[in-house]
This record gives C-alpha cells, sequence and structure tokens, in this order.
C-alpha cells in the first residue's frame, strides 16, 4: 500500500481553506450571530447559519449525544474515505476522495468546537435559493463526490477482449 500523495495533499490544502474561510467569516467579518449577513453580489451573501444537522436539515443534533453521535458517525465515514483512498489507484479519485475527507474533517472539527457546522454561503437569485447555506467543505464533499460518480459512470476501464478458443 503506497500512500496517495495527491490526496492527501488535497485533504490538508481542502482542510486549512475551509477552517481559514470559517476563521475569516466569523472573525474579521464579524459574522459571528444569527442574521448576520454581508450582501457580496446579487446572487451571493454570506449569512452565518449554524447547522446542527447535516445535509438539508436531515438528523439535526440539538442535544449533547446526538451532536456526539454525529461526530462519531461523520469520524466512521471519514475513515471509510481515507482507507478508500488509499486503495484507489487512479489519481483523480485519489484528489476526490481528498477533497471529500478535508471537507469531512472541516465540518466535524467545526461540530467538535462549536456543537454546530458554520455554514455562510448563499447563493440566491431573488428569492429562490437552489442550495440551502453552505460552507467550503460542503463545496468540496460535493464536488469531490460528483468526480468519482461522474467518473464511475463515465469512465470505466475497459476490458480486454476476449479471445476464444477454436477449440470451443
Amino acid at each position: 500500500m503506497t500512500l496517495p500523495k495527491r490526496g492527501l495533499l488535497a485533504a490538508l490544502a481542502l482542510f486549512a481553506i475551509d477552517q481559514l474561510v470559517k476563521w475569516a467569516v466569523t472573525g474579521p467579518l464579524g459574522l459571528d450571530h444569527l442574521g448576520a449577513e454581508r450582501y457580496v453580489a446579487p446572487i451571493f451573501s454570506l449569512r452565518f447559519v449554524p447547522n446542527v444537522g447535516v445535509s438539508l436539515g436531515l438528523l439535526p443534533a440539538d442535544g449533547s449525544a446526538t451532536r456526539w453521535a454525529l461526530v462519531a458517525m461523520t469520524g466512521a465515514i471519514a475513515i471509510g474515505v481515507a482507507i478508500w483512498m488509499t486503495r484507489e489507484k487512479h489519481p483523480t479519485d485519489q484528489v476526490a476522495l481528498g477533497l471529500v475527507l478535508g471537507g469531512a474533517l472541516g465540518n466535524i472539527l467545526d461540530r467538535v468546537r462549536f456543537g454546530y457546522v458554520v455554514d455562510f454561503a448563499d447563493l440566491h437569485f431573488g428569492d429562490w435559493r437552489p442550495f440551502l447555506v453552505f460552507n467550503v467543505a460542503d463545496a468540496a464533499i460535493t464536488i469531490g463526490v460528483l468526480v468519482l460518480l461522474l467518473r464511475a459512470f463515465l469512465s470505466r476501464d475497459k476490458a480486454a477482449p476476449s479471445v476464444e478458443s477454436p477449440h470451443a
């Protein structure tokens, strides 16, 4: 087993960028309480949202026991992704898994430190919001999963042509 250097580098870089951006949003920009918002563009704003659940508000962890259960569950998933990454041969898949791993670790650290995940990116078109408020880690996890799915469906390894025996 060789270490997937590209995947590990992607995970570490993504984790660092995610935490740096969350720090900038909640620190210097002062978006650290409900209702705090900054308009960046007509279709994008920064808005503080403490996310106590997982995607789409599923599994809300609003108590101590559910919070730590969610940390344990996402930690187990992160371990599974890390193991998969060490076994993956294709560099693109390693990087995609690195994005998923780095994003998961960033969100786990938030949940351990604050009891919630810091979400802040609000993409909207008027009142229509195609996504929930998200963060860098969420975007990386989504991109990593999409890359893995696209590669699985569109770039399957071609099997070597079979040679039929003339004696069959």
